[in-house]
């Protein structure tokens, strides 16, 4: 190759991972860029940050503006939104994280209750150095933007939680106890799911989002084995089941018992045949709570994987509201 095909390739590199600093900079170079990353196109970086000892959060992040966060569920990681990242860039910063243990974060053994996470997130933002961010939360992710909320008002200004419940705050009760979501007693009972799930991720994972979708073909095969990588590790997998084990049990106590209150605007976006019928109830839950502001958006045409089957919507939410 010639001398100026080398430069205008390293060039290249530099654009899509983003400018660093220091020894940081010098390392992402060297780093092979996923091509996750490169599908979201020009101005994404894929970093990470050890925001507290033992645990390092793997983020990525693009666009200017006003900073929103943005949180997966089970069995997802960042790129849980890559669908909507690319329009959110042009008037947010975006950042999606990996929640701790799972994809590229770590974590230390123990701690995958909801204020540990949602810890992580806010170190991350302050290591980041943003102010007021907007925390966008879907499935367990929704349960951390609500701590997150609860725990450091001060740094949000607002959330949005994504067709999840909020364990301890009704109809949590009547949620639990549909035979629909089995799953959380079978992820909640110790060591026997990791046993059963190791080096079948992929065929879980496949009937797992097949079975909460309205439209399956809104996730591919392509985004399962992403997904399955993303908790290819024992401690990945543990990770993931942990937080049904930890965090829902400390959720629900902590969820039940706080009613101070509170004036963050919180919105309730759930798809019209998953979680949508029932936030109406929650969100007068919500009011009994403390919430000043509640408001509910239904996702028609929409089973529980809203940012997948319903990109678009959820985007024009998120701009409507996170811009506000």
């Amino acid at each position: 190759m010639s001398a100026r095909t080398n430069a205008l390739n390293a060039l290249t590199v530099l654009f899509l991972i983003g400018f660093g600093s220091g020894a940081f900079a010098q390392s992402s170079i060297k780093q092979r860029i996923p091509s996750a990353i490169v599908g979201l196109g020009a101005g994404f970086a894929s970093r990470t940050a050890k925001v507290r000892s033992g645990a390092t959060l793997h983020y990525v992040r693009g666009g200017t503006g006003p900073a929103v966060i943005l949180v997966h569920g089970f069995p997802q990681d960042w790129y849980a939104y890559h669908r909507i990242m690319p329009r959110l860039a042009k008037s947010f910063t975006v950042i999606a994280v990996d929640m701790r243990g799972v994809g590229r974060s770590t974590a230390p053994a123990g701690s995958f209750d909801g204020s540990h996470v949602a810890g992580d997130i806010h170190a991350l933002v302050q290591w980041l150095k943003l102010d007021h961010v907007y925390v966008v939360g879907h499935d367990n992710g929704g349960m951390i933007a609500y701590t997150f909320a609860r725990l450091y008002p001060q740094a949000t200004r607002g959330v949005m939680i994504l067709d999840s419940p909020l364990p301890g705050i009704e109809p949590w009760a009547e949620i639990k106890a549909d035979p629909s979501v089995w799953h959380f007693r079978f992820h909640q009972t110790p060591n026997l799911p990791e046993r059963l799930l190791a080096g079948r991720q992929f065929v879980y994972f496949r009937e797992f989002f097949d079975r909460l979708a309205l439209n399956r073909k809104a996730i591919p095969d392509t985004d399962v084995a992403h997904y399955a990588k993303a908790y290819a590790a024992p401690s990945q997998l543990r990770a993931g089941l942990e937080f049904y084990r930890r965090g829902y049990p400390t959720a629900e106590k902590s969820n039940a018992s706080e009613r101070s209150p509170i004036d963050l605007p919180i919105v309730l976006a759930g798809g019209d045949h998953a979680m949508g019928i029932l936030f109406p109830r929650l969100a007068d839950s919500l009011r009994k709570h403390g919430w000043a502001n509640v408001t509910v958006e239904l996702i028609k045409n929409s089973g529980h994987w809203v940012v997948d089957e319903q990109p678009d919507i959820v985007v024009e939410l998120i701009e409507r509201h996170a811009s506000r």
